[in-house]
This record gives C-alpha cells, sequence and structure tokens, in this order.
C-alpha cells in the first residue's frame, strides 16, 4: 500500500513539474534570459544604499536544502521574500582545482584553544572541537555545493522513533516526491570500476547488503535528461571526474542554487549574498507607541540584524542557516530577550558519521579525482565516477560508502595529521614519494571510506558569551567499535593502509540543536517549525520559524539531504498559509508599490568594511540611581559628502556628527546579563532654539536584556559658554541620563525609572581616540572641534529664529482669573491675581484640601504666568489642585509713590496679599509661597521682620537663575550656611502676635 501511495505522489509531481517547464517554454527570449542566469552582482553595499528595499514579507536566513525550499515556497506564493546568505555565490570556475586553492577555501576554527583562520565566506568552514571535528558549506546553495548529491528515502527505522513528529507521517511521501523531482535526482548511467571492486569485497562479508542503486543529484546526458537539461536549469553533463565534493567544476550537480533558488528568482525573490545574520529583534507595537523616533518600523513584527547597525524589517523570519548557523542566531536573540526553551542547543546528532582513508591498495580502486588535462584522455567508462556510487548497509544500523578523493584534497592530512599515524615501516616520507609518483602519471589506489548510521543524538551546542561562539559536544556513538571492526576488514580485503580519524566524531551531517516537539518543554519547535514561546508553553513566536537540519530530532542513518528537503516542504506550508492568513486581516501587510517579477542577486557589504562612516568606541562609567553602571558604545557616525557650505554652517544639524550606537550597558544591580543596545541614536551638535548658545550631546537607545526586559536610556551632555570653558571638560565627558523600563503590559511587573551620570575618563577617551576608523575621521574631528570653539570661545548662536512662530494666546484659552485690588497699610493700591481650580486634583490626601499658593515675581520680569508658552507654573499648579495667587507689586504698579524699595515690598505687599487669602479662606489656612529673585528677598524681609507670622507659611520656595544655570564657588558657600535654621529662629524671636484692641506690639517669643 504504501509502494502505491508513493507511486501516486511521484506521478502528481512529475505532472506539476511538466507543466511548468512547458509554461516555461512558452515564455519569450528575453524573460527566459532573465529567469535563467543570474544577473550581475552590484557594487557592494548597494543593498543598504537609497532606495533599495529593506522591507519585506518574509525573511529567509541561509539557502542550503532547508532555506531555498522555503523561498521557493514563499515567492511563488506572492510574498515578497529576500534570502540571507552568508557565503558567496559560486560559479563552476570558482571551485578550487588544485591543493593551493583548496587550502585558501577553507576555514578552520579550534574551539579548544581559540584559535580560528582562513576568510569567513570560505567556502568550507571546519570546526575543531575537543575530540570532534564538524565540516560545513559556505555558500549560495549550502551544502549541496560540495556534497555528493546521495539522496535515499528517509528510512523507515528513523520515521519509527519516538521523537519523529507524528505529524510529519500525514504528507511525507508527497512531501518526499515533491522534493525528489525538484532536485531532479537521477540513476547513475554506469557502475564505475570503484563501485564493482567494492561490490565484490563487501559482498563477501555478511551482515552487508548492497541496496538499488544510488540516485544523485547530477545531470547525466542521456536522452530522458535532456529536455530538463536545457530547459529547466541549465546544466551541463557530469563528466566522471570524481570532483563533487571539491565542487562541481562543469556544472553537472543540481544544487539548490539551480533548482529552488531559480524558481525562486523567477518567482521574484531578492537574494543578497556575503550577509551573515546576527540575530533577530520581536518588535513589539508597544514598544513602538512609547517611542517612535527608536522603533521606526512598528508596522514589521521581526528586525534581522546582520550587524550591530543595519537590520532588514519582516513580518515572517525563517531560519535556515544550518544546525550551527540557526543555533547561534537563535542564542544571540536570547541573550537580547527572546525567551526560548532550555533545550535549544540539545538533541544534537552527527548521524553517526565516522571518516577513514584507505591508501595503497592492492586493488585498483581507480578513487581518485582527474584534472582538467587529464579527462579528455580517460574514457567515460574508466574514469572515477561521481564521488559516491557505491553504498553498504550493515545489518547493525550503518552504512559504508566508498568515495572518491577530489584532486584538490590535500591528501597528507589524512594521512597521520588528522588520522592515526602510520604503521610500523611507514612515515610522512612515504606519503611524500607516494604523492610524488601520483603526480607524475602513477595510479594512486587510494580511497575514502564515509560510515553514517544512528547515534544517540545525546551532543549538544553550547554559546559562549564572551567570544560568541558555538562549541558543541558530540553524541555518544554506541556502534564505533563495530564501524572500525568492518572497515578493518574491508581493508584486509582489499589490501593496503588504514588511516582511522582520531576524532571520535567527524561530522558532515550535523542534525538538531533546535529540535522539533510537542511542547516547549522538550524542544525548540513544534512539527510546523515554529518557535515556541516559553513564556507561555500553549503558544509560539508569530512569524518565527526554523526550517533546516536543525529541526530533525533524531539520526537518519543515511546521506539526508533529501530528508532536510522534505521537512522543509512540510514545513514551508505553514508560514505560508499563516503569511497570506496575516496578509488577508492586515491592509498594509504590502506596503508600497505592487511586487515587480524581478529578482536581483546581490553582493551586500557592510558599510564597516567600506570605511564610508566614522566609527569608535566609548566607554562610560558612573552611577544610575545610585547603582553602579557602565556603558560599552560603539558608535557609527554619517560620514557623506557635505558641502562646504553646510559643513560651516552651525545653525543647522551637521549631519556628520550624527548617527548611530550599539554595544551593551551593564548594570548588574537590574539586570545580571548585558543590557545590550537594539536601537540606537547620537546626535553630538544638537541645538535647542531656547537655548542658541548651549551645545547638548544627545543619545537615545533601546536596551533588551535577556530577561525579556526592555529599556530606554536617554541621557544628554549639556555644554554651556560659561567663562570661557573652564568647565568644558566636565560638560563633553559627563553624560546625565534617565534609565526607564518599557512596559510590557504584564500585572507583575515593576516599572522602574532612574537618574544619574555616566563619565568618561581621560584614558578611555585617548582609548576612543585611537579606535576611530573610517575615510572621514579627519572632517569628523575638524567639525567638532569646530563646534565646540563656536560654543565656548566664540559664542556663536547656533538655532536660527526665522521659523518660530509664537503661540497665539488666544487658540487655547488660558485659565480665567478674578483680579483683587488691594490697598496696603502705606495707602499703595496693589493687585493679586486670583485662579480657583476648577478640577479634581491628580494628588490629595484624603479630607485635605490643598492650600493655596502664592506666586511672587522678581524685579519687573513676569515668570509664572505666561500665555505664549504650552505650559507654566500657574497652570502646572492648578493641574495639581491648587488654588492659585499671583502678587502684582508696587514696582510693576503706576503709582508714583516715594516708597519703591524691597524693604516696602516685604513689609507692606506681601502681609497685604496673605491677609486677603486668609480672609477669603479664614485664619487657620496655610499659604504655599514661591517667591523669585527680589520676591525671594522680600519674603525673608516680610518674615524675618515680624511682618507675617511663619506659622501661616506652609512651604517656602525662593528661586534664582542664571543664563547658564551655574553654580559660583559664592553660591556654593552661601548653600553651605544654614540659612534656614537661622531664619526659623529669628522668625519665632521676632513673631508678632495679634491684641485684641488691633494694635501691634513686638514680644520675645511666642
Amino acid at each position: 500500500m504504501g509502494d502505491i501511495l508513493v507511486s501516486i505522489a511521484w506521478q502528481k509531481a512529475l505532472m506539476v513539474n511538466d507543466e511548468k517547464l512547458k509554461s516555461m517554454e512558452m515564455l519569450d527570449g528575453d524573460s527566459r534570459q532573465i529567469s535563467t542566469k543570474y544577473l550581475e552582482f552590484r557594487r557592494s553595499g548597494e543593498c543598504f544604499a537609497e532606495g533599495v528595499c529593506n522591507d519585506y514579507d518574509a525573511v529567509v536566513i541561509g539557502s542550503g536544502y532547508g532555506g531555498s525550499v522555503a523561498a521557493c515556497r514563499l515567492a511563488m506564493g506572492g510574498l515578497r521574500v529576500c534570502l540571507l546568505e552568508k557565503g558567496r555565490k559560486w560559479e563552476a570556475q570558482d571551485f578550487p582545482t588544485d591543493t593551493s586553492q583548496m587550502l585558501s577555501a577553507v576555514r578552520m576554527e579550534h574551539r579548544t584553544f581559540g584559535v580560528s583562520f582562513g576568510p569567513k565566506d570560505s567556502l568550507y568552514q571546519v570546526c575543531r572541537h575537543d575530540d570532534s571535528v564538524a565540516a560545513m558549506a559556505c555558500g549560495l546553495g549550502g551544502g549541496s555545493l560540495v556534497n555528493a548529491g546521495v539522496v535515499v528515502p528517509t528510512p523507515a527505522r528513523t520515521r519509527r522513533n519516538p521523537k519523529w513528529p507524528k505529524d510529519w507521517e500525514k504528507d511525507w511521501e508527497v512531501c518526499e516526491a515533491l522534493a525528489s523531482t525538484m532536485l531532479r535526482i537521477q540513476d547513475v548511467p554506469i557502475k564505475f570500476r570503484n563501485a564493482r571492486i567494492m561490490d565484490e569485497a563487501v559482498g563477501e562479508e555478511t551482515g552487508f547488503k548492497n541496496p538499488e542503486p544510488l540516485k544523485l543529484t547530477v545531470n547525466f546526458d542521456t536522452e530522458d535528461q535532456m529536455y530538463s537539461s536545457k530547459k529547466f536549469g541549465k546544466a551541463d553533463s557530469c563528466q566522471a571526474c570524481g570532483n563533487c565534493m571539491s565542487g562541481c567544476p562543469y556544472n553537472a550537480k543540481n544544487s539548490t542554487d539551480k533548482t529552488y533558488l531559480l524558481s525562486a528568482i523567477q518567482a521574484g525573490c531578492d537574494i543578497r549574498t556575503a550577509c551573515e545574520v546576527q540575530y533577530v529583534f520581536r518588535n513589539l507595537d508597544d514598544t513602538s507607541e512609547v517611542d517612535e523616533a527608536i522603533c521606526r518600523r512598528k508596522s514589521r513584527r521581526w528586525l534581522v540584524f546582520l550587524n550591530e547597525f543595519e537590520c532588514i524589517a519582516s513580518d515572517f523570519v525563517v531560519l535556515s542557516a544550518g544546525v550551527f548557523g540557526t543555533t547561534k542566531v537563535l542564542f544571540q536573540s536570547q541573550m537580547r530577550g527572546l525567551i526560548l526553551s532550555k533545550k535549544l542547543g540539545c538533541g544534537l546528532s552527527c548521524n553517526g558519521n565516522n571518516v577513514a582513508y584507505l591508501s595503497r591498495s592492492r586493488a585498483p580502486l581507480n578513487a581518485c579525482g582527474l584534472d582538467r588535462k587529464k579527462l579528455p584522455e580517460v574514457p567515460f567508462e574508466e574514469r572515477p565516477g561521481p564521488s559516491i556510487t557505491s553504498s553498504y548497509i550493515s545489518s547493525l544500523g550503518f552504512t559504508i560508502q566508498s568515495a572518491v578523493i577530489p584532486i584538490a584534497f590535500p591528501w597528507l592530512l589524512f594521512k597521520g595529521i588528522t588520522t592515526y599515524g602510520w604503521p610500523i615501516g611507514y612515515n610522512i616520507l612515504d606519503s611524500i614519494v607516494h604523492k610524488v609518483k601520483h603526480l607524475f602519471g602513477q595510479p594512486s589506489q587510494d580511497m575514502v571510506l564515509n560510515v553514517i548510521g544512528y547515534d544517540n543524538g545525546d551532543g549538544k551546542l553550547t554559546f559562549r558569551k564572551d567570544t560568541n561562539e558555538i562549541c558543541f559536544q558530540p553524541p555518544s556513538d554506541p556502534l564505533l567499535a563495530r564501524k572500525i571492526e568492518a572497515l578493518q576488514r574491508i581493508t584486509k580485503k582489499l589490501g593496503g593502509i588504514l588511516f582511522m580519524s582520531r576524532y571520535r566524531s567527524t561530522s558532515v551531517h550535523l542534525l538538531g540543536g533546535c529540535c522539533s516537539s510537542s511542547d516547549a518543554s522538550s524542544g525548540v519547535c513544534n512539527s510546523n517549525g515554529q518557535v515556541f514561546d516559553t513564556l507561555n508553553p500553549t503558544t509560539v513566536y508569530p512569524g518565527l520559524y526554523v526550517c533546516d537540519g536543525s529541526l530533525i530530532p533524531c539520526s537518519v542513518g543515511i546521506n539526508p539531504c533529501l530528508t532536510i528537503a522534505t521537512a522543509a516542504e512540510h514545513v514551508s506550508k505553514h508560514p505560508l498559509q499563516d503569511a497570506l492568513d496575516y496578509k488577508s486581516k492586515d491592509v498594509d501587510f504590502v506596503r508600497g508599490k505592487p511586487v515587480e517579477k524581478k529578482s536581483l542577486v546581490r553582493s551586500w557589504k557592510s558599510e564597516i568594511s567600506r570605511g564610508s562612516a566614522v566609527h569608535f568606541k566609548e566607554t562610560m562609567r558612573g552611577h544610575v540611581g545610585g547603582l553602579p553602571c557602565v556603558a560599552y558604545l560603539k558608535l557609527k557616525l554619517n560620514a557623506r559628502r557635505t558641502s562646504e557650505k553646510t559643513i560651516g554652517d552651525f545653525r543647522e544639524p551637521n549631519p556628520i556628527l550624527q548617527g548611530k550606537v550599539s554595544g551593551h550597558v551593564m548594570c548588574s544591580a537590574i539586570e545580571m546579563d548585558k543590557l545590550h543596545v537594539i536601537d540606537g541614536e547620537v546626535d553630538l551638535c544638537h541645538v535647542d532654539i531656547k537655548t542658541p548658545y548651549t551645545q547638548y550631546m544627545h543619545y537615545r537607545l533601546l536596551l533588551a536584556a535577556s530577561s525579556g526586559s526592555r529599556y530606554i536610556l536617554e541621557g544628554k551632555k549639556v555644554m554651556n559658554p560659561f567663562l570661557l570653558g573652564l568647565d568644558a571638560w566636565k560638560d563633553s565627558t559627563t553624560l546625565h541620563v534617565v534609565l526607564r523600563k518599557i512596559s510590557q503590559h504584564t500585572s507583575e511587573e515593576v516599572m522602574i525609572s532612574l537618574k544619574g551620570k555616566l563619565h568618561i575618563s581621560m584614558i578611555e577617551l585617548l582609548k576612543s581616540l585611537f579606535s576611530m576608523s573610517g575615510k572621514g575621521k579627519m572632517k569628523f574631528l575638524h567639525i567638532l572641534l569646530q563646534s565646540l570653539f563656536r560654543t565656548y570661545i566664540s559664542q556663536v548662536p547656533r538655532a536660527s529664529q526665522k521659523g518660530f512662530t509664537p503661540l497665539d494666546p488666544y487658540q487655547n484659552s488660558y485659565p480665567r482669573s478674578t483680579l483683587h485690588e488691594i490697598r496696603t497699610e502705606d495707602g499703595i493700591i496693589i493687585s493679586c491675581q486670583q485662579w480657583k481650580c476648577n478640577q479634581e486634583p491628580q494628588r490629595q490626601e484624603e479630607g485635605n484640601k490643598p492650600f493655596p499658593v502664592l506666586l511672587i515675581n522678581g524685579y519687573a520680569t513676569e515668570s509664572y504666568c505666561l500665555p505664549t508658552e504650552s505650559n507654566d507654573l500657574v497652570r502646572s499648579l492648578l493641574h495639581q489642585g491648587h488654588e492659585t495667587w499671583l502678587l502684582q507689586t508696587r514696582l510693576l504698579g503706576t503709582s508714583s509713590s516715594i516708597n519703591m524699595t524691597v524693604e516696602a515690598i516685604g513689609m507692606f505687599d506681601i502681609p497685604a496679599a496673605i491677609n486677603k487669602i486668609s480672609e477669603l479662606h479664614g485664619e487657620s489656612v496655610k499659604i504655599h509661597v514661591v517667591a523669585h529673585c527680589v520676591g525671594g528677598l522680600a519674603i525673608h524681609i516680610a518674615l524675618m521682620g515680624g511682618h507675617v507670622f511663619y506659622k501661616r507659611i506652609a512651604s517656602l520656595s525662593c528661586t534664582n537663575s542664571s543664563m547658564f544655570f551655574k553654580l559660583t564657588a559664592w553660591s556654593k558657600f552661601k548653600l553651605w550656611l544654614p540659612l534656614i535654621p537661622v531664619s526659623t529662629l529669628v522668625a519665632r524671636y521676632f513673631a508678632l502676635v495679634h491684641i485684641e484692641c488691633g494694635e501691634r506690639v513686638w514680644t520675645g517669643f511666642d
């Protein structure tokens, strides 16, 4: 019954493919040319230039067997899709063909010692940790570029594993048939010599069986495949050179960049190479509401960061960067507030991989690759053939495959360096002589033996926060000893020397790390690839998917490429349906112009590497809310071309002094882990029209913690032109900050709002100068020093008041008031303006009504009632529920009295105003007094002279100000003096009491 279902699924898939081929045949010549070849690479960094889209419906990270499937299906579903690939685009002529090119295409990372060498975008990524080695491919197409292309259906034993998702079984055969059709698998047309010899050697071994002929994702030039070869993927015919595992130099391999990605490009998918994703960040709507300037892309649910400054906005993110890549992205996202399952990194499987090297066999193995010069001299039947053409399954549960060694592979690495040493009588010199003889034409009867099986799947991936590296612990392999015995028996039959890998696990088929499961307690994703939100175990993160080998929860036991592609076909249906549902609910899902069916493959390069901006680091230490705090910031300031007129015009903000901020903040009293800067802005010459002589340096940072909490850090350096810059060092190195926590709409959340100061020392400032990089750094220093010179020395105002329009005092009605005319004891008429509070006070003690407030101005300037401003003290007091009185003293009146002194205000005007308030509210009322400048002096005369009884004053606030709000040494000395206690004692000593006759007498005490 199962065979019938598979057959039906195959037929349906082939019919779909035939229809697609026919439709392609109808395309005109120009559109076919665009559809079947990649457009030229654009200039490095253009994908983040002005006018290039950084906003998509879906972003797919990785282009292997998982990412290419997801990108294809989402793009064909009508979504705007962007695929990001860490590596470069490899053409057939780019693959290494000799040992020197191979060594330059390898990056080696020794995680135990923390040593690495080789370009980050190398074709081969080799990671060694303790006694294990893992090898991965990096390029557009992922592992399909350099694997052997062996396609084997998922064994029944794997699908019976308890960890295997049961939901996958519903359509597994259909998805498997569809993946096989898209990869265009073909049978090997002939049995090459290596396969024939292995059949004879292994056939005599009991417990092994030779399955049906292998199917490969390789194009062989036969009549049946002629149409597909020329029309569908432009693949050439296999030349049987044996160099598959170093990249096919003849363009005959049906890698994903020629199958799934080609269809994705035809559907409009945008592909960007040289893009390594660091982390993803959930763009919450409530965060955008708090500060729209910090989160500008609130209409998209996810931000995909390529580095600390550049990001792409998307509603759906599909992680398909391989086991190491996907897990690393999630670990780094977890550090920035994405709450994930504790099983992240668990369930690692190496698919039972082990590698051995057979050298100097007596049998004519013919398992060494051919170069282009020798290829025409050898008939097709006598060539090595594809890398793997024979596979033998043991009854114990593992598979042995013989592999051809590519001509570019450094053979000596397999002889005593990465393997156990030579037997007695052999050494490295013998290997060198053997290699030289092979170069001069003597056949080298060497061969690689690859072992695949079932391990326990109990390996683990861990993340080093200090180095941002993934380390791995391989799973236990209960069949390791049996595998070695089987390899030794095969070597005994073929003759030669067996070099066993010195590593317990040598894996090229990594699986797991983000395993699929039914709940967050046992896995990271569900069977649909959706990432669990562990804050609520029954929910998932909307729009976040995993779709690659890291989703597979157990060993597969065979070459896993078809299994991964099949799982990706199953998973890809769900983000597509989810996106279509989301699109139907949100009219702004696709913004801007209609999607054009045009795609580009762009090589992306950060502005950091191009040096088009100024970069430097800044470290500040201090206290926030009394808690120690350290900010490690990285600043990227804009250095785009600016006209000389703009550079010299300091009335407007200069773009060279503005930019972005990244890094992290350490405040262990609030969060144990780092507070990472997700989005930050800086302006080193901010201008305020109200203070044109003052220069501000503004910092605005959105911080995210691993606990899921988010904070906003706002700070500014205030530089005032006071005393020709005597405080310039203090001003420019002191950041006044406010740290506040953003509400996440949880009932138990404690909100935080703390103030403090951060300082940069002389040593840290010198480090910042030495860390400065970028072509525009000299221009930046020139402009910054020129701005400081204008602030402290020339003192030229920056803000232009041409565009300033005062508020219409009648546009928003000012609170109504009552004007009281009051006659003082010396016969002068003064006035007092009264505002009654008509609204409920915001803060009021039970049973108590707020006391009235008396405002006393300075000499001749109004400080409290400012109708042209958006707010003033009168409106603030009324908002707090206080009845407000404003005293207009004799200095502001029209009287021609000779007694126009401050003493007269304290002796007559203030007592008269307080008596008027007491007359309306009763003798028991107390009054808050706010006095400015001369008014403060006058109220002190009234209290200390006994003209106002001190118990009638609820509180007293006297203010004074200067243009630059600086405290001089004389002011600090006066603040040190105990003026308030002395004033209180004097007032109590000269207290004024009322006698029934109405006369005033002086007493010494209350």
